[in-house]
């Protein structure tokens, strides 16, 4: 009794039932001509002696006429199905099996075409080179495939297997070398060309052991390799010819795709034969899976394709809903506001024992920052700097103070803890608005030292752009056009309004000019309270008199008296005259707070500092406060001034009043920066100063800050063209550079070689040319800064802005047109399928890259440091891309870095889009021709498991070296290849 029955035949009592053309005990021998109606009375090859196998050729075989293909199981004429079935019939002397009903045609014909009606043979040669280098004798593989075993003439003899089966055996010169099986099998038929393809799952094969293939030479067993073939697989077929009655075939599996490229296993010469009745043809529309040609005349789109396409409409998507939310939210703002303050000025600044600490120099490191820290828990302050001590003082309403003190005295740190600005120290006190009810937050606003004004725009649409986002969404545009034409007619900067702003590059208005701008874009949003820092600092005296005059002017406004706070170096005498209060500092305390004019003078010449009759007071009170008697400390008690001359000495407990008056409900607004009176229990609760008195909403909502940041860039895109068009030149000539070096890449050895350099060329080449982004970033730094803290708008805006009118126009058309030039030049993927995928790719590095660089920008005020760290980012991708180095050969400590390497992907997803276009090496070596995916040696290259030197590397070697090692590279991820590799040896 049989035990086990090969080619997948069927044990059957004592002996094996088998396919088509196979019979003996085990289903080893194959047909010695006959036909396929004789069954197990058909001739067999003999089984010879020793280890030798059955084999076609050597035992003579030959096929009768009307019959063809190794093992004589192709029909080709309806007489050869027709003699043959009679044959049996008569020999066996039954009637006809199967039987049709009366009317139906039951003669018998032989089906030629790819198309299967009941169970058709096919056999072809195979085709391919680098096989054939290996093997030089002829392979032949028959198929058997089996669509409805029923309706052939004689079941179970001329037909095999169930309904949607495939058997397939590959002979070598005449003898057996392996066999495969399949199951749940479709039979997809273009109608119009008449083409075929089968498609079938759960493959498997099953290598004879010791033929040709199989260990017979040891080099080449692909035993291994042939038993794991499974998964699904494909029979294609194009319609025959009509000269030669053959057609081109091809066998496509997971692996042989990997090795053969997309395209498959070639078979030529394939010939098909069915003996089948004529009505199961007649009835065959019902029976087949058949797919028209016009269902076949695109290209149905992949699963990838999908996919991306649904993630693209979902954004489109989430897009439109955010524009209809945002302009739902400023619909609804428009209609209620915001704000329903409308006031302007009239607010009071009161501040009461306002001290401010910074850590020492030796407290400055880390451990000296973790010993500060345990300090600050205990309330202690004694080893840091004291830049603050104890400063108290008001300003009302209609009313300019002054502070004055040499450099160092603390002036702009008062000024900035006024104001609101974030300390990295720790600041105690008490900042009051006596004017301001507790439900709403002052509006302050502060003019810094230094003009930063967006040079592109204008004056009136510097400050117009500050009206849409500092006034309410429910003020209309007209009332802000006239808003901002009243603070142009106050500052007198009606000549220049339409002048553009300039920098130290393109000249505009003047240093006077520009801080009068500086100062009306704070203007423009009402404040209650103007806070200046040296606004007279680096201008002539002209210029500062016209800004003095300016802010005397809106702090005695008599319908909108304002209280203006600045700090001043060192005025003129004329400057000076113009304030109504004067706090001086020496060394952060307070020497004087009171009246201006010659208040302060008599108030030290009582004290004993004696003041010259002429004497410019600023000039007196700076050389007062530049070397300060101890006495003078001493008599002031800190901050608070007996002299009738100055500030009441109440002042501290009227402050103290209002903040009761606070905790109790009452009318005003105060800000607890510490406490008062520094005892070491509540010292706890001090804490670095944050901008307390700032809305946590932005005046206008977010799309009108999208809106607003939008036409201010496309304005400045728009007049500074020669930025975008100079972007465009660049892109050009790099593409034009590029794609010259790569120009028309074949697609040998050396060409794929080629391949891979142009794409890792591409993608360092935009990894370098985002650093024109760092550096954009660089020069606006600070206009951003002082925009964000005057919370003009949200960083998020600020961001799609830049997306908008940055990001696109200088980075991605750039990079759109250098890869178009190149793709097409180099002779890449020649579909447009590949050619998106290839810019998507691109495009997605670049977003990659400059948002990247962006983070740097933001994270250093340095730019040097933010350029260098760039620059040394796009070194380590270049590294861990494995272009210049083998990933494997990367120490394991630092081999995880590859994985944060965006190039790595990149330049991964690029080859693999290149060589999934069905890209095939084909080249010559020592006079043998090669024909191999370039998929096996791609995807092994981005997988890191080379046993040799890989193809990057071999740019460094010599022609021989390159030719042969890129070669054996090949090969070697098939036994089958690498077997022609050593042999060449």
């Amino acid at each position: 009794m049989s035990s086990t029955c090969t080619n997948y035949g069927s044990v059957n009592g004592s002996s094996c039932a088998c396919p088509v053309g196979f019979g003996g005990s085990t289903c080893s021998q194959p047909a010695c001509g006959g036909n396929i109606f004789q069954g197990t009375s058909r001739p067999l090859v003999s089984l010879p002696s020793g280890n030798s196998f059955p084999n076609l050729t050597a035992a003579g075989c030959s096929c009768e006429d009307g019959w063809t293909g190794t093992g004589c199981n192709v029909c080709q004429t309806a007489n050869a199905c027709q003699a043959g079935f009679s044959s049996v019939i008569q020999s066996s002397g039954s009637s006809i099996p199967g039987s049709l009903p009366t009317g139906q045609n039951d003669t018998l014909v032989c089906n030629t075409a790819p198309k299967v009606y009941a169970v058709g043979a096919m056999s072809c040669q195979v085709q391919n080179p680098t096989l054939q280098a290996l093997f030089p004798l002829t392979s032949n593989l028959n198929v058997l495939r089996t669509f409805d075993p029923s309706l052939t003439p004689l079941p179970n003899i001329t037909g095999f297997g169930t309904n949607g089966t495939m058997y397939a055996q590959l002979f070598y010169d005449g003898e057996e070398q392996f066999y495969c099986a399949s199951d749940s099998c479709t039979q997809d038929l273009d109608s119009s060309s008449g083409a075929s393809a089968w498609n079938c799952d759960n493959l498997k094969c099953t290598c004879i052991p010791n033929a040709t293939f199989c260990g017979g030479i040891p080099l080449s067993n692909l035993t291994g390799t042939i038993n794991m073939l499974s998964g699904t697989v494909s029979v294609s077929c194009d319609a025959p010819s009509s000269s030669t009655n053959t057609a081109t075939c091809s066998f496509k599996q997971a692996v042989i795709t990997s090795v053969f490229g997309s395209a498959g296993l070639s078979l030529d010469g394939c010939t098909f034969g069915e003996c089948v009745r004529q009505s199961v043809i007649d009835a065959a529309s019902g029976n087949s899976s058949t797919t028209s040609g016009t269902d076949n005349g695109g290209s149905s789109l992949s699963g990838g394709v999908i996919a991306g396409l649904a993630v693209v409409g979902s954004l489109i998507c989430l897009a439109l809903l955010f524009l209809l939310w945002g302009w739902l939210i400023r619909r609804k703002a428009r209609r209620t506001g915001l704000t329903s303050s409308n006031r302007t000025g009239g607010a009071a600044v009161e501040w009461s024992d306002i001290s401010y600490f910074v850590p020492s120099a030796s407290q400055s490191t880390w451990f000296g920052g973790f010993a500060r820290r345990r300090k600050e828990a205990k309330g202690d302050f004694a080893d840091q700097k004291v830049v603050l001590d104890n400063v108290s003082g008001q300003v009302q309403p209609g009313q300019m103070m002054a502070i004055l003190g040499p450099s160092g005295a603390g002036k702009t740190t008062l000024i900035e803890i006024l104001a609101g600005k974030s300390k990295m120290g720790y600041t105690t006190g008490i900042v009051t608005f006596p004017s301001i009810s507790g439900s709403s937050a002052p509006r302050i606003g502060f003019v810094p030292q230094q003009d930063v004004l967006p040079p592109m725009l204008t004056v009136q649409e510097a400050l117009f752009f500050v009206a849409r986002l500092r006034l309410p969404e429910n003020v209309p545009d007209s009332e802000k056009r006239a808003r901002v034409d009243d603070v142009i007619d106050k500052l007198g900067l009606t000549q220049i309004r339409n002048t553009r702003i300039g920098d130290g590059e393109k000249r505009g208005i003047s240093g006077g000019e520009m801080r009068r701008v500086s100062i009306g874009l704070e203007l423009v949003a009402r404040p209650d309270v103007l806070i200046l820092d040296e606004p007279t600092s680096g201008l002539d005296s002209v210029s500062a008199s016209k800004v003095a005059k300016v802010l005397h002017g809106l702090a005695h406004d008599p319908e909108n008296p304002t209280a203006v706070i600045a700090s001043i170096h060192q005025p003129s005498s004329q400057l000076f005259q113009t304030f109504d209060q004067i706090l001086l500092l020496a060394h952060g305390r307070a020497l004087y707070s009171g009246p201006g004019g010659l208040a302060p003078a008599q108030y030290f010449s009582a004290q004993g500092i004696p003041y010259q009759e002429g004497y410019n007071v600023a000039d007196y009170l700076l050389d007062v406060a530049s070397d300060p008697p101890v006495a003078l400390f001493q008599s002031t008690g800190g901050s608070q001034i007996s002299n009738d001359q100055v500030i009441p000495s109440n002042t501290k407990e009227r402050i103290d009043d209002d903040v009761n008056a606070s905790e109790k409900g009452h009318a005003q607004r105060s800000i607890v920066l510490g406490n008062l009176d520094g005892s070491p229990a509540l010292q706890k609760d001090v804490q670095p100063q944050r901008s307390k008195q700032r809305s946590s909403k932005y005046s206008a909502t977010f799309l009108t800050q999208l809106e607003v940041l939008s036409a201010r860039e496309w304005k400045i895109l728009k007049r500074d063209y020669t930025l975008f068009f100079t972007h465009v030149a660049v892109a050009s000539v790099l593409g034009v550079f590029c794609g010259g070096l790569y120009f028309h890449t074949d697609i040998t050895i050396a060409g794929f070689q080629s391949r891979v350099g142009c794409l890792f060329f591409l993608g360092a080449l935009i990894a370098f040319s985002s650093l024109s982004a760092l550096y954009h970033v660089v020069e606006i730094r600070p206009l951003f800064l002082r925009e964000r803290s005057a919370s003009y708008y949200s960083p998020t805006a600020w961001l799609l802005s830049r997306f908008l009118f940055d990001v696109l126009p200088l980075r991605v058309i750039p990079t759109i047109i250098v890869s178009s030039i190149t793709y097409w030049m180099a002779g890449l993927a020649d579909d447009a399928a590949h050619f998106f995928k290839f810019l998507f790719i691109l495009v997605l590095y670049t977003l990659a890259m400059t948002l990247f660089n962006f983070l740097l920008a933001c994270l250093f005020s340095n730019g040097g440091i933010a350029i260098l760290l760039s620059a040394l980012s796009a070194l380590y991708q270049m590294t861990f891309a494995g272009f210049f180095v083998h990933l494997n050969d990367i120490p394991p400590v630092l081999r995880w870095l590859q994985w944060l390497c965006p190039l790595k992907y990149t330049l991964e997803a690029l080859a693999v889009n290149e060589v999934g276009s069905g890209l095939m090496i084909q080249d010559t070596l020592q006079g043998v021709p090669v024909n191999v995916s370039g998929c096996s040696c791609t995807f092994r290259i981005y997988r890191g498991i080379w046993s040799r030197s890989d193809w990057y590397r071999l740019a460094q070697s010599s022609r021989e070296t390159v030719t042969y090692e890129c070669y054996n590279v090949l090969l070697a991820c098939k036994p089958i290849l690498l077997l022609y590799v050593r042999n060449l040896l």
